[in-house]
Protein backbone atom coordinates (compact mmCIF):
# COMPACT_ATOMS: atom_id res chain seq x y z
CA UNK A 1 0.00 0.00 0.00
CA UNK A 2 1.04 3.39 -0.95
CA UNK A 3 1.32 5.89 2.19
CA UNK A 4 3.47 8.49 3.70
CA UNK A 5 6.30 6.79 6.21
CA UNK A 6 7.51 8.60 9.11
CA UNK A 7 10.01 6.89 9.89
CA UNK A 8 11.45 7.45 13.72
CA UNK A 9 14.35 5.88 14.06
CA UNK A 10 16.62 7.23 17.44
CA UNK A 11 18.10 10.64 17.96
CA UNK A 12 17.93 11.06 14.21
CA UNK A 13 14.70 11.23 14.13
CA UNK A 14 14.09 12.83 17.38
CA UNK A 15 16.12 16.02 16.11
CA UNK A 16 13.97 15.92 12.61
CA UNK A 17 10.35 16.52 15.05
CA UNK A 18 11.78 18.59 17.48
CA UNK A 19 13.02 21.13 14.75
CA UNK A 20 10.13 20.69 12.38
CA UNK A 21 7.86 21.39 15.73
CA UNK A 22 9.83 24.55 16.59
CA UNK A 23 9.79 25.94 13.14
CA UNK A 24 6.55 24.46 11.46
CA UNK A 25 8.97 24.36 8.31
CA UNK A 26 8.10 21.33 5.61
CA UNK A 27 10.13 18.39 6.20
CA UNK A 28 10.78 16.56 2.75
CA UNK A 29 10.55 12.75 3.05
CA UNK A 30 11.12 10.49 -0.41
CA UNK A 31 8.18 8.64 -1.47
CA UNK A 32 8.42 4.59 -1.10
CA UNK A 33 7.46 4.39 -4.42
CA UNK A 34 9.72 6.53 -5.53
CA UNK A 35 7.37 8.51 -7.59
CA UNK A 36 8.46 11.90 -6.44
CA UNK A 37 8.89 13.70 -3.09
CA UNK A 38 5.98 14.55 -0.46
CA UNK A 39 6.06 17.67 1.90
CA UNK A 40 4.71 17.10 5.25
CA UNK A 41 4.57 20.12 7.43
CA UNK A 42 4.46 18.76 11.05
CA UNK A 43 2.01 21.04 13.06
CA UNK A 44 1.01 21.22 16.53
CA UNK A 45 4.00 19.32 18.15
CA UNK A 46 5.06 19.40 21.29
CA UNK A 47 7.54 17.89 23.45
CA UNK A 48 5.01 15.49 25.06
CA UNK A 49 3.68 14.73 21.85
CA UNK A 50 7.25 12.83 20.72
CA UNK A 51 7.98 11.83 24.23
CA UNK A 52 4.39 10.08 23.63
CA UNK A 53 4.74 9.20 20.36
CA UNK A 54 8.51 7.56 21.09
CA UNK A 55 7.68 5.39 24.32
CA UNK A 56 4.44 3.51 21.98
CA UNK A 57 6.91 3.01 19.43
CA UNK A 58 9.77 1.69 21.36
CA UNK A 59 10.89 -1.98 20.58
CA UNK A 60 9.37 -4.31 23.28
CA UNK A 61 10.55 -8.07 22.83
CA UNK A 62 7.34 -9.09 25.17
CA UNK A 63 5.26 -7.81 22.06
CA UNK A 64 6.64 -8.71 18.88
CA UNK A 65 3.32 -7.47 16.83
CA UNK A 66 5.34 -3.86 17.94
CA UNK A 67 7.93 -5.23 15.48
CA UNK A 68 8.46 -6.22 11.56
CA UNK A 69 7.11 -9.52 11.46
CA UNK A 70 10.70 -11.55 9.81
CA UNK A 71 8.77 -14.44 8.79
CA UNK A 72 5.67 -12.94 7.14
CA UNK A 73 7.40 -9.46 6.13
CA UNK A 74 4.71 -7.60 7.70
CA UNK A 75 5.53 -3.92 8.66
CA UNK A 76 5.58 -2.80 12.34
CA UNK A 77 2.28 -1.45 13.80
CA UNK A 78 3.12 1.86 13.76
CA UNK A 79 1.32 4.49 16.86
CA UNK A 80 -0.06 7.52 16.68
CA UNK A 81 -1.36 9.68 19.57
CA UNK A 82 -5.13 10.39 19.48
CA UNK A 83 -5.73 13.18 16.75
CA UNK A 84 -2.77 13.34 15.24
CA UNK A 85 -2.61 14.80 11.71
CA UNK A 86 -0.17 15.99 8.92
CA UNK A 87 -0.12 18.78 6.29
CA UNK A 88 0.63 17.09 3.19
CA UNK A 89 1.47 19.58 0.66
CA UNK A 90 1.15 18.95 -3.73
CA UNK A 91 4.45 18.09 -5.12
CA UNK A 92 4.91 19.63 -8.93
CA UNK A 93 6.78 16.51 -9.82
CA UNK A 94 3.89 13.99 -9.31
CA UNK A 95 2.37 12.23 -12.78
CA UNK A 96 -0.19 14.71 -14.35
CA UNK A 97 0.42 17.52 -12.02
CA UNK A 98 1.35 20.21 -15.00
CA UNK A 99 -2.04 19.65 -15.76
CA UNK A 100 -3.34 20.99 -12.62
CA UNK A 101 -3.44 25.10 -12.43
CA UNK A 102 -4.94 25.67 -8.88
CA UNK A 103 -2.80 23.75 -6.29
CA UNK A 104 -1.48 26.33 -4.07
CA UNK A 105 -3.62 24.56 -0.66
CA UNK A 106 -2.52 21.71 1.24
CA UNK A 107 -3.97 18.34 2.37
CA UNK A 108 -4.85 16.89 5.77
CA UNK A 109 -3.94 13.52 6.76
CA UNK A 110 -5.34 11.82 9.37
CA UNK A 111 -3.72 8.97 11.59
CA UNK A 112 -5.48 6.24 12.85
CA UNK A 113 -4.37 5.68 16.72
CA UNK A 114 -5.99 2.40 16.76
CA UNK A 115 -6.59 -0.75 15.04
CA UNK A 116 -4.26 0.09 12.49
CA UNK A 117 -4.48 -1.13 9.00
CA UNK A 118 -2.23 0.11 6.89
CA UNK A 119 -4.62 1.79 4.07
CA UNK A 120 -5.43 5.18 3.57
CA UNK A 121 -8.55 6.60 2.24
CA UNK A 122 -8.57 9.61 0.13
CA UNK A 123 -12.05 11.29 0.90
CA UNK A 124 -12.84 14.49 -1.23
CA UNK A 125 -15.43 16.72 -0.52
CA UNK A 126 -16.26 18.02 -3.11
CA UNK A 127 -16.42 22.06 -4.47
CA UNK A 128 -15.10 24.74 -2.27
CA UNK A 129 -12.30 26.46 -4.23
CA UNK A 130 -12.90 29.62 -4.56
CA UNK A 131 -12.22 31.08 -8.04
CA UNK A 132 -11.78 27.56 -9.73
CA UNK A 133 -14.71 28.31 -12.62
CA UNK A 134 -12.18 31.21 -13.71
CA UNK A 135 -9.86 28.45 -14.33
CA UNK A 136 -9.68 25.92 -17.24
CA UNK A 137 -7.81 22.35 -17.09
CA UNK A 138 -8.09 19.40 -19.99
CA UNK A 139 -10.82 17.28 -19.91
CA UNK A 140 -8.43 14.10 -20.46
CA UNK A 141 -4.57 14.05 -20.03
CA UNK A 142 -4.38 12.96 -23.80
CA UNK A 143 -6.61 16.53 -24.50
CA UNK A 144 -8.88 14.78 -26.38
CA UNK A 145 -12.37 15.99 -26.35
CA UNK A 146 -15.50 15.11 -23.42
CA UNK A 147 -17.15 12.18 -24.54
CA UNK A 148 -20.78 12.98 -22.57
CA UNK A 149 -22.35 16.05 -20.74
CA UNK A 150 -22.58 17.24 -17.61
CA UNK A 151 -21.47 20.37 -16.13
CA UNK A 152 -19.52 20.67 -19.61
CA UNK A 153 -20.85 20.05 -22.21
CA UNK A 154 -19.82 17.18 -24.94
CA UNK A 155 -17.10 18.00 -27.34
CA UNK A 156 -15.03 20.36 -25.02
CA UNK A 157 -11.43 19.68 -25.13
CA UNK A 158 -11.53 21.83 -21.40
CA UNK A 159 -13.43 22.21 -18.62
CA UNK A 160 -13.59 24.74 -15.53
CA UNK A 161 -11.19 23.47 -13.04
CA UNK A 162 -13.60 22.91 -10.11
CA UNK A 163 -17.22 24.20 -10.30
CA UNK A 164 -18.77 25.99 -7.23
CA UNK A 165 -21.37 23.02 -6.78
CA UNK A 166 -25.24 23.44 -6.18
CA UNK A 167 -27.67 24.50 -3.60
CA UNK A 168 -29.74 22.83 -1.58
CA UNK A 169 -33.77 22.95 -1.73
CA UNK A 170 -32.68 24.97 2.06
CA UNK A 171 -30.84 27.28 0.10
CA UNK A 172 -27.29 25.39 1.78
CA UNK A 173 -24.40 25.05 -0.61
CA UNK A 174 -23.41 21.50 -1.88
CA UNK A 175 -19.58 22.51 -0.68
CA UNK A 176 -20.67 22.99 2.94
CA UNK A 177 -22.71 19.36 2.89
CA UNK A 178 -19.85 17.70 1.26
CA UNK A 179 -17.18 19.12 3.79
CA UNK A 180 -19.38 17.99 7.02
CA UNK A 181 -19.64 14.46 4.85
CA UNK A 182 -15.97 14.29 4.59
CA UNK A 183 -15.72 14.88 8.37
CA UNK A 184 -17.98 12.98 9.33
CA UNK A 185 -16.70 9.72 7.24
CA UNK A 186 -13.22 11.21 8.07
CA UNK A 187 -14.19 10.54 11.82
CA UNK A 188 -15.85 6.84 11.14
CA UNK A 189 -12.86 5.54 9.22
CA UNK A 190 -10.35 6.45 11.73
CA UNK A 191 -12.45 4.39 14.20
CA UNK A 192 -12.15 1.93 11.90
CA UNK A 193 -8.45 1.88 11.59
CA UNK A 194 -8.29 3.01 8.52
CA UNK A 195 -5.79 6.70 7.66
CA UNK A 196 -7.48 9.22 5.94
CA UNK A 197 -6.36 12.19 3.51
CA UNK A 198 -8.71 15.01 3.40
CA UNK A 199 -8.23 16.66 0.52
CA UNK A 200 -10.19 19.84 1.56
CA UNK A 201 -10.85 20.18 5.55
CA UNK A 202 -11.56 23.75 4.83
CA UNK A 203 -14.47 26.09 3.24
CA UNK A 204 -11.83 27.38 0.87
CA UNK A 205 -9.04 24.87 -0.25
CA UNK A 206 -6.92 26.04 -3.76
CA UNK A 207 -6.76 22.68 -5.32
CA UNK A 208 -8.72 21.89 -8.64
CA UNK A 209 -10.57 18.92 -9.64
CA UNK A 210 -6.83 17.22 -10.64
CA UNK A 211 -4.79 18.12 -7.99
CA UNK A 212 -7.06 16.70 -6.30
CA UNK A 213 -6.90 13.55 -8.02
CA UNK A 214 -2.79 13.83 -7.91
CA UNK A 215 -2.91 13.92 -4.53
CA UNK A 216 -4.73 11.10 -3.89
CA UNK A 217 -2.66 8.98 -6.72
CA UNK A 218 0.42 9.62 -5.11
CA UNK A 219 -0.75 9.90 -0.95
CA UNK A 220 -3.85 7.91 -0.77
CA UNK A 221 -4.71 3.79 -1.85
CA UNK A 222 -8.15 4.65 -3.27
CA UNK A 223 -10.49 8.46 -3.78
CA UNK A 224 -13.74 9.09 -2.78
CA UNK A 225 -15.65 11.96 -3.99
CA UNK A 226 -18.85 13.14 -2.18
CA UNK A 227 -20.86 14.71 -3.80
CA UNK A 228 -24.82 15.52 -4.56
CA UNK A 229 -25.91 15.77 -7.70
CA UNK A 230 -27.52 18.82 -9.54
CA UNK A 231 -29.76 17.81 -11.75
CA UNK A 232 -33.00 20.46 -10.68
CA UNK A 233 -35.20 17.76 -9.75
CA UNK A 234 -37.52 18.53 -6.89
CA UNK A 235 -37.29 14.80 -5.64
CA UNK A 236 -34.99 12.86 -4.12
CA UNK A 237 -33.70 10.73 -6.60
CA UNK A 238 -31.09 8.68 -4.29
CA UNK A 239 -27.74 7.86 -4.68
CA UNK A 240 -25.55 6.74 -7.65
CA UNK A 241 -21.64 6.59 -8.52
CA UNK A 242 -20.18 7.71 -11.69
CA UNK A 243 -19.01 5.49 -13.89
CA UNK A 244 -16.72 5.48 -17.03
CA UNK A 245 -17.94 6.05 -20.33
CA UNK A 246 -17.01 3.04 -22.79
CA UNK A 247 -15.68 5.95 -25.00
CA UNK A 248 -12.55 6.26 -22.93
CA UNK A 249 -12.13 3.25 -22.03
CA UNK A 250 -8.87 2.58 -24.31
CA UNK A 251 -7.15 6.18 -22.48
CA UNK A 252 -4.75 5.44 -20.30
CA UNK A 253 -5.10 5.62 -17.38
CA UNK A 254 -8.44 4.79 -17.25
CA UNK A 255 -8.04 1.67 -19.23
CA UNK A 256 -5.82 0.22 -17.01
CA UNK A 257 -7.89 1.36 -13.85
CA UNK A 258 -11.66 1.67 -14.67
CA UNK A 259 -12.51 -1.77 -13.51
CA UNK A 260 -11.07 -0.83 -9.70
CA UNK A 261 -13.09 2.14 -9.83
CA UNK A 262 -16.11 -0.05 -10.98
CA UNK A 263 -15.50 -2.27 -7.98
CA UNK A 264 -15.07 0.44 -5.61
CA UNK A 265 -18.41 2.24 -6.79
CA UNK A 266 -20.29 -0.54 -6.57
CA UNK A 267 -19.11 -2.15 -3.50
CA UNK A 268 -20.40 1.64 -1.65
CA UNK A 269 -23.82 1.42 -3.36
CA UNK A 270 -24.63 -2.16 -2.18
CA UNK A 271 -23.22 -0.82 1.49
CA UNK A 272 -25.89 1.96 1.25
CA UNK A 273 -28.29 -0.17 -0.23
CA UNK A 274 -27.95 -2.72 2.43
CA UNK A 275 -28.53 0.30 4.79
CA UNK A 276 -31.89 0.99 3.63
CA UNK A 277 -30.54 3.91 1.05
CA UNK A 278 -32.42 5.23 -1.52
CA UNK A 279 -30.62 4.12 -4.82
CA UNK A 280 -31.17 5.62 -8.46
CA UNK A 281 -32.00 3.49 -10.60
CA UNK A 282 -28.84 0.78 -11.02
CA UNK A 283 -26.71 2.37 -8.92
CA UNK A 284 -24.29 4.10 -11.48
CA UNK A 285 -24.16 6.69 -14.48
CA UNK A 286 -21.63 7.22 -16.82
CA UNK A 287 -20.01 10.21 -17.10
CA UNK A 288 -17.11 11.99 -18.72
CA UNK A 289 -15.46 13.28 -15.39
CA UNK A 290 -12.01 14.51 -15.28
CA UNK A 291 -11.10 12.42 -12.06
CA UNK A 292 -11.52 9.45 -13.27
CA UNK A 293 -9.65 10.62 -16.10
CA UNK A 294 -6.09 11.29 -14.00
CA UNK A 295 -6.71 8.52 -11.69
CA UNK A 296 -4.56 5.89 -11.26
CA UNK A 297 -5.99 4.55 -7.94
CA UNK A 298 -9.26 2.83 -7.50
CA UNK A 299 -11.25 6.52 -7.80
CA UNK A 300 -15.28 7.30 -7.85
CA UNK A 301 -17.15 10.06 -7.85
CA UNK A 302 -20.63 9.07 -5.07
CA UNK A 303 -23.66 11.68 -5.46
CA UNK A 304 -25.50 10.90 -2.36
CA UNK A 305 -28.50 12.27 -3.58
CA UNK A 306 -29.40 15.54 -4.73
CA UNK A 307 -30.98 18.78 -4.33
CA UNK A 308 -34.08 17.72 -2.76
CA UNK A 309 -32.44 14.99 -0.44
CA UNK A 310 -32.19 15.58 3.51
CA UNK A 311 -28.72 16.38 4.48
CA UNK A 312 -29.15 16.80 8.68
CA UNK A 313 -26.39 15.47 10.87
CA UNK A 314 -27.69 12.50 11.07
CA UNK A 315 -28.61 11.14 8.02
CA UNK A 316 -24.92 12.04 6.73
CA UNK A 317 -23.80 10.03 9.66
CA UNK A 318 -25.94 7.15 8.87
CA UNK A 319 -24.43 7.17 5.11
CA UNK A 320 -20.81 7.47 6.22
CA UNK A 321 -21.34 4.41 8.58
CA UNK A 322 -22.81 2.38 5.23
CA UNK A 323 -19.70 4.07 3.31
CA UNK A 324 -17.31 2.64 6.00
CA UNK A 325 -19.05 -0.45 5.65
CA UNK A 326 -18.33 -1.14 2.16
CA UNK A 327 -14.91 0.33 2.11
CA UNK A 328 -13.85 -2.45 5.40
CA UNK A 329 -15.45 -5.02 3.05
CA UNK A 330 -13.42 -3.97 0.10
CA UNK A 331 -10.49 -4.49 2.09
CA UNK A 332 -11.39 -7.41 3.68
CA UNK A 333 -11.36 -8.95 0.52
CA UNK A 334 -8.58 -7.23 -1.18
CA UNK A 335 -6.55 -8.59 1.54
CA UNK A 336 -7.98 -12.42 1.42
CA UNK A 337 -7.05 -12.03 -2.41
CA UNK A 338 -3.60 -10.74 -1.86
CA UNK A 339 -3.18 -13.89 1.09
CA UNK A 340 -4.43 -16.96 -1.83
CA UNK A 341 -2.19 -15.48 -4.29
CA UNK A 342 1.19 -15.49 -1.84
Amino acid sequence: MKKILLTLLGVFALSILTGCAASSKPVQMKNPDDEGDIIIVCKDINDEDISEFNDTNESDPEDPQKDSDKNTGKKADKKYPPGYSEDVEFDPSWEYADYSVINSGSAKLYRASDNRNDVIIGVNAGHGTKGGESKKTYCHPDKTPKVTGGTTQAGAVMAPAISGGMRFADGTTEAAVTLRMAELLRDELLTEGFDVLLVRDEEDEQFDNIARTVMCNNVADCMISLHWDGDGLTYDKGCFYVSVPDQIKDMEPVASFWQEHDRLGQTLIDALAERGYKINGSGHMAIDLTQMSYSTVPSIDIELGNAASPHDDATLSGMASALVQGIRELYTDIEKEKDSSD
